[in-house]
């Protein structure tokens, strides 16, 4: 049988570190078994479900770069068939109506506890036949009453749990909605889903699932349930731990090749490797590698995976990725121009952010200094540019070397240091005092508008 995942978020909220990973152990899944791999979105809290998280959803998992086969399939159009479904147990005596108030079920779960037992439905009207279908009501499924439902656990193999701790699960509320539990097996089973890969948080749902998948006479799907993340103190990921939204981190200037290889190392491994493209994690991957310890996310081992990628990845691809947050700034900046200055930033750039940042030198009108140039452009610092401006017009070319050994030359004929000479040049060319290499930058400005920058700040350092 060909493997089908999914992964079915609710639009609830944005799209989050633990469930970008969810996903993407389904899409890997189904993309190393050639399989298919279904979006569905569990729209029926229709409450707190709003479109812009539907939205944000599915451009977090473009972003990431997880295509689906099938779907978006969306739980509200999908009420017929879980109507039918329900009928179709309460017809076959699976299930039943259930008239008993909530206050009536307070009482009764406050009297339990009270008993020192377990809070659990009584089962007061499961047999019972006087019911009127016209009153309020929910409907529960009939949980068996001895005997234990047990199911296979990729991970944990054989997990079982004895039905009287089981309750009759309530499968549509008294205003007809019916419940997760409930529609999840009906959407996995009529999809064809062979295998759910979810967080262990999971865990307490699935033997009633299992139970009603026997019970609409389908059979359960393979389980896996991997450990929640964590963050670097090994507790549950929050806030606080930086857990960002998926798109938080594109803003943020990382690539989505960086967060793809972070969340797969989030509980899976391939021994001692650390980076992996995305080829690499698709022809790699398997279920059996997944592993029970709690994965913990490290923002500074993101980063540094970041920096590993930035590396890997063609210069055009940056280019293009970094152009956007370049043009915020200079709206006249081209994507060939970019092209020429991004083998200067790729060795030096943690984040697209700071490519664009660093690409600032080619792409300025006039030099506005920072506070850091500005105590460098000063009378003192005068002799520097002067001479620098002396070497770049008697220069027949621009190149990297003679550069060098000229400089040198002039720092011996001031007196100084090499870095006593080329930072005054540096905040002359850029207006900051970090930047590409200064020869690196002059080679690709050019001699006019090397000396274009030169002259024009050495006047205002006359003036």
């Amino acid at each position: 049988m060909s493997v089908v995942t999914r992964f079915a978020p609710s639009p609830t909220g944005n799209l989050h570190l633990g469930g970008a990973r969810t996903a993407l152990f389904n899409w890997l899944y189904a993309r190393n078994q050639k399989g298919k791999f279904i979006l569905r979105i569990e729209d029926t809290d229709k409450e707190r479900s709003e479109q812009r998280f539907t939205d944000e959803i599915l451009e977090s998992l473009k972003w990431l770069g997880m295509d689906w086969d099938e779907g978006p399939h969306f739980q509200s159009q999908r009420t017929a068939l879980y109507e039918a479904k329900v009928e179709q147990l309460l017809r076959e005596g699976k299930a039943y109506r259930c008239y008993c108030t909530k206050e009536e079920l307070d009482a009764k779960r406050e009297a339990m506890m009270a008993a020192g037992k377990k809070a659990m439905y009584d089962r007061t009207c499961r047999e019972r036949a006087d019911g009127d279908p016209a009153k309020p009501h929910v409907v529960r499924y009939k949980t068996p009453l001895t005997g234990v439902t047990s199911f296979v656990d990729t991970l944990r193999g054989v997990v079982e749990v004895p039905n009287e701790e089981l309750d009759d699960l309530i499968i549509r509320r008294t205003d007809g909605s019916v419940i997760y539990n409930f529609v999840v097996v009906v959407d996995d089973a009529e999809m064809g889903v062979t295998n759910v890969v979810r967080g262990d948080d999971h865990l307490a749902n699935t033997p009633k699932q299992v139970n009603l998948y026997k019970g609409l006479g389908y059979a359960p799907p393979k389980f896996t349930h991997v450990s929640m993340i964590l963050g670097p103190d090994k507790k549950r990921l929050s806030k606080r731990h930086g857990a960002e939204a998926v798109l938080e981190y594109r803003q943020a200037g990382f690539l989505p090749e960086a967060m793809v290889n972070m969340l797969a190392r989030m509980g899976w491994g391939h021994g001692d490797q650390e980076v992996f493209s995305r080829e690499e994690l698709v022809s790699l991957f398997s279920i059996e590698n997944l592993t029970l310890s709690p994965a913990v996310f490290d923002k500074e081992k993101l980063a540094w995976l970041n920096v590993q990628h930035i590396k890997r990845t063609p210069d055009q691809k940056l280019a293009e990725m970094a152009l956007p947050l370049v043009l915020k700034k200079h709206p006249h900046a081209t994507a060939d121009g970019l092209l020429k200055v991004i083998p200067l930033l790729k060795e030096r750039s943690r984040t697209l952010i700071e490519m664009a940042d660093g690409a600032d030198f080619y792409f300025i009108a006039e030099i506005a200094p920072d506070a850091s140039a500005a105590k460098l452009l000063v009378p003192g610092n005068l002799p520097a540019i002067e001479g620098a401006v002396g070497i770049i017009e008697q220069s027949s070319e621009m190149a990297h070397d003679t550069l060098n050994t000229r400089f040198k030359e002039l720092a011996q004929k001031l007196g100084k240091g090499m870095k006593d000479v080329a930072q005054p040049v540096r905040a002359a060319l850029t207006g900051r005092t970090v930047s590409p290499g200064v020869f690196e930058m002059m080679e690709l400005l050019g001699r006019d508008e090397t000396l274009r920058r030169l002259k024009g700040s050495a006047e205002k350092m006359r003036g």
